[in-house]
């Protein structure tokens, strides 16, 4: 009885470690636990099932001490259960194939074909996918959610077939191997002798041995699900990050563009052309990264109209390494900065002053500079410009690099009463997973 008794506990083992290992791969999981499937996703739901159980299966009729391992019926009626009765018949007639082949256990075929056709059946009963991945191992938990209050009836009563389902299938196996002896389907239960333990037991393994895998597959789901909306969430917050607009820099260049209507209307339209990109840009962004060429082409048409504005007394500097033009940077990442060093640096300085750009790789990593030789910042100013309340400044550009490379970046500000000030960002060479880029 004891060697009997073990050999049920390691069938939900194997089939405990077979549903955890299995759901590994990115691929896997997303086939797995999708609720709607076309007829080729089915189907290779099926074959998924099939490669899962099939080895086992085979090591059972080769070797018939590793009795275990043989998990075909299981297989074929979670393969209904997950993927429908398509996927259940395919992945039950397949099972069979190599007990009906090998160790001429002829009725493998139709009973696990079967099998697979009642698990998807059973599927079809419940009123939403969810049903299934809310199916407990405890039956005592099925039991309560039929009678608590406020929940629907339909759904509750499923997790109530579900269970009798499986515990038929057991039973007709166990029927049909008392009928034909063991001779031409796997029978656990046939060398057992009369005591009724040990058939509890054959029952409680096969009841297990669909609802483990049922329960580890659901943690898997809910795991991608917070990590979607995690994603989501990310998105959400960059996309507000990255869409607020600086009035002031609006309302000076409509000031602008409505001084020049009068005395050069070409400037004037050149103006509006350029802030049309540029407000394009802003509210409609709909990638977090870009290459950096594409930001500095964005500069270009910023800086086109702030010339306009300061004339002789804005100088612009680009020293950037061409290596470095396609590396993916956040979007809206430079123009901020700018916007900065002109603001709080040139504009307040009589004689202008100049803004030099500089950008470079360094093993793995890309280096950003910003500087200015305007009139500096105190450490109350910087303290003010780097904090809420700049809209899409110094702050707001710190806020999306944390998001966007949590640690994996350094933004530093450096700057001096009189001398000017420089901005520092180091970023990796690569977006971080998962965030989408262009270029």
């Amino acid at each position: 009885m004891k060697d009997q008794l073990i050999t049920l506990l390691v069938k939900v083992g194997v089939i405990a470690a077979l549903a955890s290992f299995g759901i590994r791969g990115t691929a896997i999981r997303r086939m797995l636990l999708r609720d709607e499937r076309t007829l080729d996703q089915r189907f290779r739901l099926s074959l998924w099932f099939t490669a899962m159980f099939a080895p086992g299966e085979i090591i059972r009729i080769l070797t018939p001490d590793y009795e275990a391992l043989d998990l075909a019926l299981e297989g074929a009626l979670l393969a209904g259960i997950m993927g429908g009765y398509v996927s259940g018949m395919i992945a039950g007639i397949l099972l069979s194939i190599p007990a009906a082949a090998i160790g001429h256990e002829y009725l493998a075929v139709p009973f696990y074909a079967a099998a697979g056709l009642a698990g998807g059946l059973l599927r079809d009963s419940a009123s939403n996918p969810d049903d299934i991945w809310r199916f407990s191992p405890f039956p005592d938990v099925n039991l309560y959610r039929i009678f608590e209050p406020g929940r629907e009836l339909r759904s509750a009563m499923f997790h109530a077939y579900l269970s009798v389902g499986v515990l038929v299938a057991e039973f007709f196996r166990q029927a049909l191997g008392h009928e034909f002896g063991g001779r031409h389907l796997l029978f656990t239960v046939a060398t057992l002798g009369d005591d009724p333990w040990l058939l509890v037991g054959a029952y409680a393994s096969t009841y297990f041995c669909i609802t483990i895998p049922l329960k580890v597959w659901n943690s898997t789901r809910n795991e991608v699900r917070l990590e979607e909306q995690s994603r989501l969430l990310l998105s959400a917050r960059l996309e507000t990050l990255a869409s607020q607009i600086n009035p002031h820099f609006l309302f000076n260049t409509l000031n602008s563009i409505a001084s020049l209507i009068r005395i050069d209307p070409e400037r004037a339209r050149a103006m509006v052309t350029r802030l049309a990109r540029i407000m394009r840009r802003r509210l409609r962004r709909q990638d977090h990264f870009s290459p950096l060429r594409d930001e500095l082409e964005f500069i270009d048409d910023y800086l086109a109209i702030e010339l306009e504005r300061f004339g002789d007394k804005l100088r612009v500097v680009r020293e950037i390494d061409p290596a470095a033009a396609d590396v993916p940077v956040p979007s809206m990442l430079l123009q901020p900065l700018v916007e900065n060093s002109i603001k709080h640096g040139i504009a307040g300085k009589l004689e202008g002053g100049t803004v030099t750009l500089r950008a470079r790789r360094d093993g793995n990593r890309l280096l950003i500079e910003v500087e200015d030789d305007g009139v500096g910042m105190d450490d109350a100013k910087q303290a003010d410009i780097a904090g809420p309340g700049e809209g899409i400044g110094v702050s707001n550009v710190r806020e999306r690099l944390l998001v966007l490379y949590n640690q994996d970046h350094k933004m530093s500000i450096e700057s001096e009463t009189g001398r000017g000030t420089r901005i520092l960002i180091e970023v990796p060479l690569h977006a971080p997973d998962g965030i989408r880029a262009t270029g």
